[in-house]
């Protein structure tokens, strides 16, 4: 069941994202649009409390419970990002906005590789801390699964570092032909802030 929630809370993010961004741009419908927005937190606070619900119930904690704490963990730190970059595209496809820019070359790429890390980092501490909780509450029972999770999110924490060192050691460069954009403004990548998400 819990792998059940998970994939539908997966596709209820995306369902709610386009519904939200088609009631914002096409149908004129700014504040309806953002109310639907607005309830895509519900979708991990429903996930959570099926799980501890699952665990209270006697429910044997392995994988399922980890899968369910590190996507939560992940729709923390990348949900709102993942809406605004959406956002950002939708604006400029379907409503005249500007054209996103790229996330750049050389030290601005490597600023933004290291701010979507910080975001893994995120995502690494609420999985791990919803696993610890779940590894405290279940007491004596059996909890190897779920330590192998916060082991596994420690790992994708790590690669993800050693990812965004790379384009610090070797900057990105634009290919032979093509212009570097130019600055894009602060926020966490180039085109991560665009202005229709803050004038409907």
């Amino acid at each position: 069941m819990i792998v059940t929630l998970v994939v539908l809370c997966e596709v209820a993010f995306w369902v709610l994202l386009v519904v939200g961004l088609a009631l914002r741009y096409l149908a004129r419908m700014p504040r309806t649009g953002a109310a639907v927005l607005l309830t895509e937190p519900l979708l991990e606070l429903v996930l959570l409390v099926v799980t501890v619900i699952d665990l209270r119930n006697g429910a044997q904690a392995d994988w399922k419970h980890g899968l369910a704490a590190v996507y939560i963990g992940f729709t923390v730190a990348y949900g709102h990002y993942t809406i605004r970059w959406a956002d950002g595209q939708f604006a400029y496809r379907f409503a005249g906005g500007p054209k996103p820019p790229g996330p750049g070359y050389g030290r601005a790429r490597a600023v933004h590789e290291w701010k979507l890390w910080l975001r893994t980092v995120v995502m690494g501490l609420v999985a791990a801390g919803l696993l610890q909780a779940a590894i405290l509450y279940v007491g004596d029972g059996d909890t190897a699964s779920l330590r192998m999770w916060q082991i596994g999110v420690a790992r994708v924490v790590g690669i993800h570092g050693l990812i965004a060192l790379t384009y610090t050691i070797w900057p990105k460069r634009p290919k032979k032909g093509e212009r570097e954009p130019g600055p894009a403004g602060t926020g966490d990548s180039a085109g991560e802030r665009p202005r229709s998400l803050t004038k409907p």
